[in-house]
């Protein structure tokens, strides 16, 4: 099922995407008042099944003809993030030759954990804010999103997979330079609307191996990223193995798992991107968002 959060002409509302006639089926009667996407990945246990017997039937609306939000357009707490995760991005953030917190080429050890605020969510479709006043380094990170479904603390490998509700878009939106000055990624990685999310929130059911899924990126038409989730140095049920062994996982948490060579930094010069420029984030299955820097 393809979860989206939508207006047409009015406030916020859940919706089932059909994309094999491209509409948006508008289910919030079929929701408990007030329930927005993160309260159906919460409550999946009961509003999927309603929804697989009877969003069909629910009014539809064109996608094309409704704004599209972030899927969680508020998530409950700050997005889990993974650095250096894909090898070749490793090697390219190594050779940068610019001053960044940990350049060193060698494969990381254990995850490299970080977070981008909550602020920072911003729509599939919509204009990123470039900060002028604070970063002059804007880059892109095409990543994807996992979506908790069933929380936990002490998650094993193992059984990983059954605390997974499915998977997003995340463009994780760095200012570099914030990133370098402040020693640190925080200030860097969690400027608001650095972190278009959507368009869908993609119910894993619809994944049959994502592994095979692959991330790909291109600024104003240029390929730039591709790569598939195999890929990834620490796999999905690492990741979730180790934030949860002291963090209790919660429904609706979202990892952004890492992103793959071919980011602005990693070219001679950097192609650091600029008002006017557009960034297009796709993964197999996931859809694909496109943002304007303003």
């Amino acid at each position: 099922m393809r979860l989206v959060t939508f207006s047409h002409g009015g406030p916020q509302k859940v919706g089932v995407v059909d994309v094999d006639v491209d509409v948006v089926h508008d289910v919030t009667a079929l929701l408990p008042a007030g329930a927005g996407v993160l309260e159906v990945v919460e409550g999946w246990a009961e509003l999927g099944p309603v929804l697989a017997g009877d969003a069909a039937t629910a009014p539809s609306v064109p996608v094309d003809a409704v704004r599209l939000h972030a899927p969680i357009p508020t998530p409950r707490r700050n997005i889990f993030c993974v650095g250096k995760n894909y090898r070749d991005h490793v090697l390219e953030f190594g050779r940068s030759g610019y001053d960044q917190p940990d350049r060193s080429q060698d494969m990381p050890e254990f995850p490299v954990i970080f977070s981008k605020a909550t602020t920072s969510v911003t729509g599939p479709f919509d204009v990123i804010e470039p900060h002028h006043d604070v970063t002059s380094e804007l880059d892109y990170e095409a990543e994807l999103g996992v979506i908790i479904g069933v929380g936990g603390r002490g998650i094993s490998r193992e059984d990983a997979v059954d605390h997974v509700w499915g998977y997003t878009i995340i463009d994780d939106f760095t200012a570099r330079d914030l990133q370098r000055k402040h020693k640190q990624w925080l200030l860097g990685k969690g400027l608001d609307t650095h972190c278009p999310m959507g368009p869908y929130a993609v119910s894993a059911d619809e994944i049959a191996d994502v592994t095979a899924l692959q991330v790909e990126s291109w600024v104003n038409g240029e390929p730039r990223q591709s790569a598939p989730v195999k890929d990834l140095i620490f796999d999905i049920p690492e990741l979730i193995a180790t934030l949860s062994a002291g963090i209790t996982l919660q429904p609706g948490d979202i990892i952004a798992t890492g992103t793959p060579a071919g980011v602005g930094i990693g070219f001679d010069p950097p192609k650091f991107m600029a008002t006017g420029d557009v960034i297009e984030v796709s993964i197999t299955g996931l859809g694909t968002q496109k943002n304007r820097i303003g």
